[in-house]
């Protein structure tokens, strides 16, 4: 959710909403258990309206996918909702979400994979119970994952299809060297095409046990009702072996130059262009996670020093910053649109405002304040609506932990110019990063752009980042 106020008006009600967002007040409404078989499960009440949602995530997604398995993790969220042991037929599952008055979806990311219903709090019980077989018991049938895979595959198309999707993928492919396939949350087509059942079930046996698991109910409910229901659902559910000990996450190899890529496709008079560094993992540095967020929405903000010498003079159409916060090394991206006549000042431009993103004099007190008191407003409305709260928990509990999210509006409070100094020196200002422009192909051959420019800046002498 997006929430537009003014400056003033944020620094006026942050206070109230923080407050409401600090640990000690998240503790007050969030319950927690964990059952013998460690399925941890996570309630939060919230009674303003009589619906309850009931969501599992599993610590599974693209980052544990080898190349032959790339797409398998989304591909076995599209078969969750299927038959299993006690919906054996492909109707009986239809039949029993309309007989609950459940909405249900699924997602797949690249370090979580979630699950979650909405329904009339009184059809709690059954939701559970319905999630549980889904989750312990899947058929696999092989005519539902024929039918499935064409699906997949259609999803496939549809980004395939879009101007950007195969700059992303080159560009995911340069910035994680040797581990694209753990990135690659969409997958590859003809691993897609050749799926088996079997490799269904080797996902599930691994991944998809109690231990990797966190079953999170929000809404108009009863947290010591939530935790018989889950003991009785799940309590008999065998834990397994830790999947990650077994089977670790081998570690992102570390940019060492910097790389470039040009996309041509049939789009309009502009040029997109994205750069993008290897971030901060969350299990490693935690510090550097909060400073990112805060140092984004510092230079996203209109009037900052960023927007002004870059969006306000003209060279660019837009530009934005923004990290995605991972364990698995997250991605720290500025992206933007220019006119190809201003591409090369434009980069020159960015050049200029990166190479002073470690000085202090950059972020002015007024704007670290303002936006740290956006960011609480906002986190502040999230925990008010039930769904949106579980997929929150869901999205810190895999990738990092629920103590990270009960403590973050804390931490970002206590970010200072400091710590967005120490972020951009350790990530940003003078380290390896690739450059991806989208381009026309008529563009590219008028204004003679190439690869290698990108990658050794001549558009910016003395750059950041520059190539020996």
């Amino acid at each position: 959710m997006v929430i537009a106020l003014a400056i003033a008006g944020a620094l006026a009600l942050a206070p109230a909403l923080a407050r409401a967002q600090s640990r000690a007040e998240l503790e007050k409404r969030i319950q927690r258990t964990v059952l013998a078989n460690g399925l941890e499960v996570i309630v939060v009440e919230a009674h303003s309206v009589p619906l309850a949602t009931i969501e599992i995530n599993v610590k599974n997604g693209a980052y544990t996918q080898t190349p032959e398995y790339a797409g398998l993790a989304h591909m076995y969220e599209h078969m969750f909702f299927k038959a299993n042991a006690s919906y054996p037929e492909p109707d009986d599952f239809t039949d029993r979400t309309s007989e609950l008055g459940a909405r249900f979806n699924g997602t797949t990311q690249e370090e979580r994979v979630n699950y979650y219903l909405t329904l009339p709090a009184d059809s709690l019980a059954g939701g559970i119970a319905f999630m549980a077989a889904a989750l312990r018991t899947p058929a696999f049938r092989p005519d539902e994952l024929a039918r499935e895979k064409q699906v997949v595959i259609g999803e496939y198309d549809e980004n395939e299809s879009s101007p950007g999707f195969q700059l992303m993928q080159r560009s995911t492919e340069l910035l994680y060297p040797g581990q694209y396939s753990r990135k690659n949350t969409i997958g590859d087509r003809d691993v897609i095409l050749k799926v088996t059942p079997e490799q269904m079930r080797t996902i599930q046996r691994k991944y998809y046990v109690p231990n990797n698991c966190v079953l999170i109910v929000t809404g108009d409910v009863d947290p010591k009702q939530v935790f018989a229901l889950a003991e009785k659902a799940f309590g008999d559910w065998p834990r397994g072996a830790d999947p990650f000990v077994a089977d670790p996450i081998p570690p992102i190899p570390a940019l060492t130059k910097n790389a470039a890529v040009v996309s041509e496709a049939p789009i309009s008079n502009t040029v997109a262009v994205l750069v993008q560094w290897q971030g901060p993992s969350v299990g490693k540095d935690p510090a550097a996670t909060y400073a990112a967020d805060v140092f984004s929405d510092v230079l996203n903000t209109p009037g900052s020093t960023f927007q002004k010498n870059l969006v306000d003079s003209g060279l660019w159409l837009a530009v934005g910053v923004n990290y995605y916060t991972l364990n698995q090394v997250g991605p720290i991206s500025i992206s933007g649109q220019t006119t190809p006549e201003k591409l090369r000042p434009a980069l020159a431009a960015l050049d200029r405002e990166i190479a002073r993103f470690t000085d202090p004099s950059y972020f002015s007190p007024t704007e670290l304040e303002a936006t740290k008191a956006q960011r609480a407003v906002s986190s502040a409305f999230g925990i008010e609506k039930a769904s949106e709260i579980a997929h929150t928990i869901g999205f810190w509990w895999t990738v990092s932990s629920l103590d990270y999210f009960m403590g973050y509006v804390d931490n970002m409070a206590q970010q200072r110019v400091t710590d967005l100094v120490r972020y951009a020196t350790t990530y940003i200002k003078g380290k390896p990063r690739v450059v991806s422009v989208l381009v026309s192909p008529e563009t590219r051959k008028r204004i003679a752009l190439t690869e290698r420019e990108l990658e050794v800046p001549v558009f910016g002498q003395g750059a950041a980042g520059k190539v020996p």
